[in-house]
């Protein structure tokens, strides 16, 4: 198929939460045709289905032939199978963070995806948030980070730890931003609702000596999602649910502001899509061939520290217990 001249075939895998809004994303966006919605469920496939005007399955292994390209929008457990399903067929896809649930698999997908110039790209959503797309020309080595993402417990994605259903937005975006080895994490969570940890905090120690201390936690009584960032001569809130940036620097202040010397802005950005503009990103690389803005590595590398900070809190915790 010349994936330049022609539509490209799309289908999702899983039609839960998030997986409806990928395919309403598909089903809207020129050049694409929204081919497929498979999920287990054959109603709720078929509901989605009916809705962007496409067809429902109830096994992935039905559109092999009928695809260039896939979302798999599934439970975490099932990345791994389903995605390399697809690679094996000659098929790109974007996987839905985090990536697998084990390194293994993770390495396992990127070797195959690179032995067939197939594309990987990872759902890590924050990264096309407006707010951290303006942080790229203002973030200079940073020395001390503070983050915050707290959530309204929503009975979903309650299969996995808060470390890989939420912190791992956090991860990615510092591993990013920083551009450096984690050289030590010290971490601490407790299950509170779920069978797993609700609320966790990690401590990140970086080799260029930048320090991170992530929070998250998904029975908070209010959301919030803000990161602080401290480097030299100058202090940076980001609020990425208000897609909000204020910036103190040092400088002529004229004696105003909270700070003496310092000089405060902020700047506010438009309400925008970030998940439209993901997928949009997804289906650029699908046709040019270019490797995706957030690819297989960069997925993997997000989930090896996440995995270090899970396999901390359960050693502490089985302390606590003997």
């Amino acid at each position: 198929m010349n994936r330049q001249n022609q539509k490209l075939r799309v289908g999702v895998i899983g039609a839960g939460y998030l997986g409806k809004f990928h395919a309403e994303k598909y089903a809207r966006m020129a050049g694409v045709d929204l081919v497929a919605v498979v999920d287990v469920d054959k109603s709720r496939a078929q509901k989605t289905a009916d809705r962007f005007k496409t067809q429902a399955y109830t096994r992935h292994t039905d559109i092999y032939d009928k695809v260039d390209a896939v979302s798999v929008v599934t439970p975490t457990p099932l990345h791994y199978p389903i995605s390399r399903d697809f690679i094996v067929k000659g098929v790109d896809v974007l996987i839905e963070k985090p990536m697998t649930t084990s390194l293994d698999e993770a390495d396992e997908l990127i070797a195959l995806a690179r032995s067939q110039g197939l594309i990987i790209q990872v759902g890590h959503l924050e990264r096309f948030n407006p707010a951290v797309i303006a942080l790229e020309d203002v973030i200079d080595g940073p020395m001390f980070v503070e983050s915050h993402r707290l959530s309204l417990f929503k009975d979903r994605a309650i299969e996995v730890s808060v470390v890989l259903d939420l912190m791992i937005h956090d991860i990615d975006i510092l591993l990013n931003f920083i551009g450096s080895k984690i050289k030590r994490i010290h971490a601490s969570g407790v299950a509170v609702i779920t069978d797993q940890v609700d609320i966790a905090n990690a401590r990140l120690e970086f080799e260029s000596g930048c320090v991170a201390n992530v929070t998250t936690s998904r029975v908070s009584m209010k959301n919030q999602r803000k990161i602080r960032l401290f480097q030299k001569n100058a202090y940076i809130a980001v609020d990425f649910a208000k897609r909000e940036i204020i910036t103190v620097r040092k400088g002529d202040a004229n004696g105003q502001g909270p700070i003496p010397g310092m000089h405060v802005s902020g700047h506010q950005f438009e309400e925008e899509d970030p998940l439209n503009a993901e997928l949009k990103s997804f289906i650029h690389s699908v046709r040019s061939r270019e490797s995706s803005k957030i690819p297989g590595e960069a997925g993997r590398n997000a989930l090896a520290v996440a995995l270090n900070i899970i396999d901390q809190i359960d050693a502490n915790t089985r302390r606590l217990i003997e």
